[in-house]
């Protein structure tokens, strides 16, 4: 267990004409954005019916199987849906309000509906108690506590508040990836951001992240989504351009541990979508331009919001530009460097204004 140092969207599909090179790209011009799983799919049709049942049964499921990580996935898409279709969910609440899903669910859709506000620290801490209903609900479960520790680092929480909810997330479950982000993106937070009118003084840096997500994947299972800590560490590094510079040595470490992990999942599999396009967008940064073109090649249909959606209000569009750009180019001379609209820092869309990116 790694310690700290002291201190959805709805589904979208598009057709975009392609000039692929044979046997690098995806079958066919079909690429889809933040597709759900074969399991959380039938519970998103039938909340579009105004039914909740299918989503209570899907969570139900997988916190009596203790499968954190699909849970916190599943809780997050469940919540993004209700945020712009909260007929079902409603219903779900008037019926069993007590139910450990609709209590989860509850309290991160809370924290997503007030996150955009510029008052959002103010805002968070009327949030409070439905996460903690959340967290009694179930005492095994550590998605309430990642839910708490986006809360805190929303509604700037000190860090020996920070550290408590930490070793209460990981006394739960050492490995779960969705709470090693939300410290991480934490510590990323203590390196360049503003509070108010004066900078806050900086009490960690990129190092100190790349450290935290270096112990962290290596004292986690191979086959963990913590292997893929330190390439979400060189994303924020080399996306929010402050801090001092991390050895390029450091950065290929991570996307080789990445992509080792990547390697374990089937090809065209919308489960590491994520990881895979943050993966992506590392190695277009790196160069590193044969080992992009084979992620493409895993990642098949699967585009995903982040991190396309710093770039541009088209996270969809981007990748697709993207991807016939990094392929097309294969057939011919390769250029000196690729296009800054490709992989140059973020723009009015970059920063940490959704709570739930990673």
């Amino acid at each position: 267990m790694a310690l700290l140092p002291s201190f959805i969207r709805p589904t979208r599909m598009a057709k975009r004409s392609a000039h692929l090179v044979p046997g690098l790209g995806p079958a066919g011009d079909e690429a889809v954005l933040d597709a759900p799983d074969d399991r959380l799919s039938p519970a998103l049709v039938a909340a579009g019916r105004g039914e909740y049942e299918a989503a209570a049964a899907l969570l139900a499921a997988t916190r009596a199987a203790a499968a954190w990580e699909n849970h916190d996935r599943y809780v997050r898409r469940l919540a993004a849906f209700a945020r712009s279709r909260p007929e079902w969910f409603e219903a779900w609440c008037g019926d069993a309000p007590g139910d450990p899903g609709a209590l989860l669910v509850g309290a991160q859709l809370a924290v997503d509906r007030v996150w955009p506000s510029p008052a959002r620290a103010e805002l968070l801490r009327e949030v409070s108690p439905l996460i903690t209903a959340a967290a009694r609900a179930d005492d095994r479960d550590p998605v309430p506590w990642r839910i708490a520790l986006d809360h805190a680092r929303g509604s700037r929480a000190g860090h020996r508040y920070f550290e408590e909810l930490w070793e209460a997330a990981v006394r739960r479950a050492p490995h779960h990836y969705g709470c090693h982000v939300a410290a991480l993106r934490y510590l990323a937070d203590c390196c360049c951001v503003l509070w108010g009118d004066a900078p806050h003084t900086p009490r960690a840096s990129h190092r100190e992240c790349f450290d935290f997500a270096d112990r962290a994947a290596q004292d986690a299972p191979a086959d963990s989504l913590v292997q893929a800590l330190p390439v979400r560490a060189a994303l924020g590094y080399l996306t929010d351009g402050c801090g001092p510079e991390i050895p390029r040595a450091r950065l290929d470490a991570a996307a080789d541990r990445a992509l080792e992990l990547s390697a374990r999942f089937p090809a065209a599999d919308p489960w590491p979508a994520q990881i895979r396009n943050k993966l992506l967008y590392v190695l277009l940064r790196l160069d590193r331009r044969e080992d992009a073109r084979a992620q493409l090649r895993l990642i098949g249909p699967y585009a995903t919001s982040f991190p396309w959606d710093r770039f541009s209000d088209d996270p969809l569009g981007h990748f697709l530009r993207l991807r016939e750009h990094l392929l097309t180019a294969a057939a011919g001379p390769v250029p000196a460097r690729l296009p800054a609209w490709l992989t140059g820092p973020p723009g009015e869309r970059g920063g940490h204004a959704d709570a739930g990116d990673h």
